[in-house]
């Protein structure tokens, strides 16, 4: 059966095979005992998530392709919607056939390592394609339950990126805050600015600018502005430090300005008349509060980026670029699209499923021994296999 490309991604692989059992449902390796005592029998697998998503099996089926290598394990895949393809709802994914006795306890983790990637992939690919002029990176990493989760998201992220970037030319995801995950973006090293603590250790915004060049002087300079409620002050500030790093585009202002506030020159009234003069349509057509604080309200809005451009350019340092954070999921990048927000680069951790439910993939039999059969209402899935998959002979 088909196999997907190999990688370069560092798979997470349990050590052993008591060490899978101990990691599985129990009652799957219950199941294990008994068809070892009444003999084992050939089956068929069908895996599906019950939304719509991004197919991003990669993960799964590279440590899927070791376990069974390494336990000479007679099974065998067929992927029905290769990495980066749009999956309607309930579709499965992928077909495992083998011997049950051998499949029966690899199901937990397979799951596991399926439906959180691939319901990312979705959220990144619609987040990228929102804005396929901005460039994205990944900033999810302390948000995640550990390493495995980080590299199942962040992986998810480059495979969304690459869909938006077929469908429409997105930029999408150009890497991560962490090195260990930059491989999937053909990078050595994690990208960022510099966090907030590093301003508050240097004292002043442009000080701590200083410094990070004065370490990192082949770096660009990315620098936060919002420490001190001074965006717009802090900003020029470090760009006339900077004239020649920001002449050459290697100034990247980041705004992460705390909802609880406007930035530095901004109130609602001005706010308003920003988009006014900039998207009208936008203000005339909100319909709801959480959209208007996304246009015209605290913390990083459509009109914060506007304004902050305005006085970029009027100072004359059109080529800095913009960074935007705080809170840029599908809804976010939906509202600052239509503002035609002059973003740059957006930094975020949002594409992360907020719904964990919805991540939740499964894994029915449907054959047993050639033989068509699965639990009452999901009769649909042998249909399913039988137009996707015939060559699958149940």
């Amino acid at each position: 059966m088909d196999k997907i490309l190999s990688s370069t991604l560092a798979v997470t692989v349990p050590g052993n095979n008591e060490e899978i059992l101990n990691r599985t449902d129990m009652y799957f390796v219950r199941t294990q005992k008994i068809i070892e005592q009444y003999g084992d029998t050939e089956v068929v697998y069908a895996v599906f998530l019950r939304r719509p998503v991004i197919s991003a099996p990669r993960i799964a089926l590279e440590w899927l392709e070791h376990i069974i290598a390494r336990e000479k394990i007679n099974a065998s895949y067929k992927l029905a919607f290769p990495e980066g393809e749009w999956v309607g709802a309930g579709l499965p994914i992928l077909y495992l056939k083998g011997s049950f006795k051998q499949l029966v306890t690899l199901e937990t983790i397979l799951l596991q390592k399926l439906g959180a990637c691939c319901v990312a992939a979705c959220n990144a690919f619609q987040m990228t394609q929102l804005l396929p002029d901005t460039s994205f990176i990944a900033m999810d990493a302390r948000h995640c339950a550990g390493y495995e989760m980080q590299e199942l998201v962040e992986y998810a992220a480059w495979v969304g990126s690459k869909a938006a970037q077929k469908k429409n030319g997105a930029k999408g995801f150009i890497g991560t805050a962490s090195t260990i995950t930059s491989k999937f973006y053909g990078l050595h090293h994690g990208l960022g600015t510099m966090p907030h603590a590093l301003i508050g250790y240097a004292g002043s915004t442009l000080k701590a600018a200083e410094m990070f060049h004065g370490q990192f002087p082949d770096q660009e300079l990315g620098v936060l502005v919002d420490y001190f409620g001074q965006e717009i002050t802090d900003g020029l500030a470090v760009c006339k430090a900077f004239p020649e790093l920001a002449a050459q585009g290697k100034v990247l202002l980041r705004l992460d300005t705390h909802g609880g506030r406007y930035i530095e020159g901004l109130n609602r009234q001005s706010s308003y008349e920003l988009l006014m003069r900039y998207a009208p349509e936008t203000i005339q057509r909100y319909c709801s509060e959480k959209e208007l604080t996304y246009l015209a309200g605290t913390g990083v809005s459509a009109a914060a980026i506007w304004y902050m451009r305005k006085k970029l350019d009027e100072a004359g340092f059109d080529r800095v670029k913009i960074i935007a954070s705080s809170g840029f999921d599908i809804e976010k990048c939906r509202i600052i699209s239509e503002a035609r927000a002059p973003v740059d680069i957006v930094g975020t951790g949002s594409f992360i499923p907020v719904l964990w439910n919805e991540t939740y993939a499964t894994a029915d039999i449907i054959a047993y021994n050639g033989k068509p059969l699965v639990k009452k209402g999901r009769e649909f899935l042998i249909n399913l296999a039988r137009q996707y998959m015939p060559n699958l002979g149940i």
